[in-house]
């Protein structure tokens, strides 16, 4: 069994997946201590480290902030530059290094499973539409929900930050995962409760 099988159906070996790559392609955004913001993805991540694919990079030992798709904020010191992006070390407190391997763990094992990225949950029309997107730097757009389901939502907005963008939904965070005509489709940073989930729910 390859390695990254083992530890994406293993969850328990903990000591190995503490450090474990898992090869995985996540959209985001960086952020540099001048706060400049870059495009960016994953080629593979453990709970001490991410190696992004990206056109620009921080300088060796600089702190930066990155916010990725389904995992949300992320931050470290880059350590290494290589052809086409860079990596950085993470000191996570136990609590979060574990938090951030189960991520790993499920992610993985989508992957591994052939799990569809999109559209994993229903999706509903609610009775109330209105709603705000908040992009980077805090500047708000009316937008109109198309439909919504626990883990993403389709908006009609003047509006198209970009891909793996972070933006908040009314007041839930979520980062952009596609565009269409007229609009954007998000992904939220966590999902919605499911005794929550109905069409009077309001983003």
């Amino acid at each position: 069994m390859k390695a990254a099988t083992a530890f994406a159906i293993d969850a328990s070996r903990h000591e190995k997946r503490r450090h474990q790559r898992v090869k995985v392609r996540l959209t985001g955004q960086f952020m540099r201590q001048d706060r400049q913001e870059f495009p960016c993805a994953t080629i593979d991540i453990s709970p001490g480290g991410i190696a992004f694919e990206a056109e620009a990079s921080g300088e060796i030992g600089e702190r930066i902030i990155a916010y990725l798709n389904q995992i949300g904020r992320v931050e470290g010191s880059v350590t290494r530059h290589f052809y086409g992006g860079f990596a950085i070390q993470m000191k996570l407190p136990p609590l979060k290094r574990e938090k951030l391997a189960d991520q790993l763990t499920w992610l993985a094992n989508r992957q591994i499973l052939g799990m569809p990225e999109d559209r994993r949950h229903e999706r509903i029309e609610p009775r109330n539409r209105s709603t705000t997107l908040t992009v980077a730097g805090g500047r708000q757009h009316l937008a109109r929900i198309v439909d919504v389901s626990r883990s993403g939502a389709a908006l009609t907005v003047d509006a198209e930050p970009a891909i793996g963008a972070p933006v908040s939904v009314g007041s839930r965070p979520a980062q952009v995962v596609r565009h269409f005509a007229g609009g954007i489709a998000v992904e939220f940073n966590r999902l919605i409760p499911e005794d929550m989930f109905d069409d009077s729910i309001r983003l």
